[in-house]
Order: structure tokens, then C-alpha cells, then sequence
């Protein structure tokens, strides 16, 4: 289950080599912003060697490469496809053609590499007022697009407003990408809260998203991860009452009742659902067993 994504800058190994012991689902090793132009190339080497030998154990991993707008993209796929990486962040996604283009050179990679044509997927980084317009496009480019991820901070730039830490300046996007996702059946994760000193607004920030329906959300501070996780983790409280919904349906069953109902309100298919993602949540972290319908 992924619910935390932290971002380490491609060309800083004191932080790469403790990347399995962040506490973060998955480690997005940057080879774009946080690198300047004289360094993509040693950034890219050392994101090479940092997954060919360290293993990261437990933690999913994503690259994020340069936009196809640069001569960097297609130097940072031929390095890093070859290890077969679970996750590629193109950044600056704009339209579904950005996408598709990005897949047929992995293809083209993949084929090299003796690896099956779509083993490693995507999680396009929207950005820019174009992308949100197009996000339901982005979301259904490829098969392999498995997440789409709303990026503030170039987005508030391209908007020509300032970011803030309220984020009143990102709501429509981050409600229009999360109907985008859901709409094509994907993944969405949201932007990093930027402050790195300031827990509680980090805290607040990330139910605000899980509220929005996120499925997670992404950290450039280590100290965010561990509070992303505990508010995209269900609840004990959260975990007993799907559980109570599965079993007053066992017992309607039991009694041949058409309509059930539990605390005075009746089950309907919404709740019968949210229960489910609820305990498939759980089950994925190990903290509750089988589904007993």
C-alpha cells in the first residue's frame, strides 16, 4: 500500500542510501528539479549505482526524470529502466501525447533490456494549468499510468499566484485531479506541504487531502512521513465499524432480511464499499484479516 511518497534529491547519497529506512512506501530519487544542470549527469550515475546495490528493501521505487522538454529525459530513462524501477514521474505532464510519448521510449528501452514491454509504469507529475485541464487525459494516456500527482509549486508559478500554506490557491486542482483519477481508475497523490518545520500544518494538510479523496501524499521532509502514513492508515476505530457492517450483513443474511441496517442508519452499497476499502487498507498493512462477507 502506498500511501507516502518522499522525495530525495538525486545527488545527495548521505540521504539515498538511508532511503529504506525513512519510514516512507516509496522514494522518489529526483533527477529533475532538485538538480542543477551540471550535475544531471553524476545525479543520474549515482541514482543508477544507489538502486543497483542498495536493494531498498520494503520501499517502492520512483524516478522522476526531466521533462521530455529537455536533452536529459531520454539519458535518464536509457540509465534507469534497465533496473527495472517500479515507478518513472515524468514532471511537467501537459497533455495525454507528453504520456504516451514518454511510453514508447520506455518501450523502446525495455525491449533493449530484455524486459516485458509495461514493467515499469508511471505516475505523471501535473504541474502546470494546462495538465489539471487535461488530467482525466493523462490518467487514461497508457496502461501504465498508475497515479497521477498534483505538483503546487510549479503550478502556482504558472498560475501567477503565491503558494500558501493554507493552499486555498491549489483547491480546484487538487479536486479536479482527484475526480480525474478516480474517473480512470488510477491512483492520486498530492503535493508535498512545504514548510518542513511545521508538523501540525503538515498533519492538517494531509487529512485535508485524504478528505479530497488522495489516495496519499507525498513529503520532502523525513518528519512528514510518519504522520502522512498514521492519517492514510485506517483507524482502529475505522477498522471495527467496516467490520461491524460486514458482519450486520451476515447476520441479515442469516435471517433472510433484505435491508440491513447498523446504528440506526441502513447499509447501503456506498458503505458496504467504504467498509471494503477499508479492511483491503488494513488487510494491506497488516492489521486486520480476511474480508467475511
Amino acid at each position: 500500500m502506498r500511501r507516502s511518497m518522499l522525495f530525495l534529491p538525486g545527488n545527495t547519497p548521505n540521504m539515498i542510501i538511508n532511503g529504506d529506512s525513512l519510514g516512507a512506501d516509496s522514494i522518489i530519487l529526483d533527477l529533475e528539479d532538485a538538480v542543477s544542470p551540471d550535475e544531471k549527469d553524476a545525479a543520474r550515475l549515482l541514482v543508477r549505482s544507489a538502486i543497483e546495490r542498495m536493494g531498498f528493501a520494503g520501499v517502492e521505487i520512483t524516478v522522476r526524470i526531466n521533462s521530455i522538454d529537455t536533452a536529459y529525459w531520454k539519458h535518464d530513462l536509457d540509465a534507469i529502466i534497465p533496473l527495472k524501477p517500479d515507478l518513472i514521474m515524468p514532471p511537467k505532464a501537459s497533455c495525454a501525447e507528453d504520456i504516451r510519448t514518454v511510453d514508447a521510449y520506455i518501450a523502446e528501452v525495455e525491449k533493449r533490456s530484455g524486459l516485458e514491454v509495461g514493467s515499469v509504469r508511471l505516475i505523471p507529475l501535473i504541474e502546470t494549468a494546462l495538465g489539471v485541464e487535461n488530467a482525466y487525459a493523462i490518467a487514461s494516456a497508457s496502461p501504465r499510468v498508475a497515479a497521477i500527482f498534483l505538483g503546487g509549486e510549479d503550478l502556482t508559478a504558472d498560475l501567477r499566484c503565491k503558494r500558501t500554506k493554507a493552499g486555498n490557491e491549489i483547491d480546484y486542482a487538487r479536486k479536479r485531479l482527484v475526480v480525474a483519477a478516480r474517473a480512470a481508475g488510477v491512483d492520486v497523490y498530492d503535493t508535498p506541504f512545504t514548510d518542513v518545520n511545521d508538523d501540525d500544518g503538515a498533519e492538517a494538510d494531509a487529512e485535508y487531502a485524504k478528505s479530497l479523496g488522495f489516495t496519499g501524499k507525498s513529503a520532502i521532509a523525513p518528519r512528514h512521513v510518519k504522520v502522512i502514513n498514521r492519517v492514510f492508515s485506517p483507524s482502529a476505530k475505522d477498522i471495527e465499524y467496516a467490520k461491524l457492517v460486514f458482519e450486520a450483513i451476515r447476520k441479515g443474511k442469516e435471517q433472510g432480511k433484505g435491508a440491513v441496517s447498523l446504528f440506526g442508519k441502513m447499509i447501503d452499497k456506498p458503505i458496504v464499499e467504504r467498509a471494503r476499502q477499508t479492511l483491503e487498507a488494513a488487510k494491506a498493512l497488516g492489521l486486520a484479516g480476511e474480508i467475511d462477507e
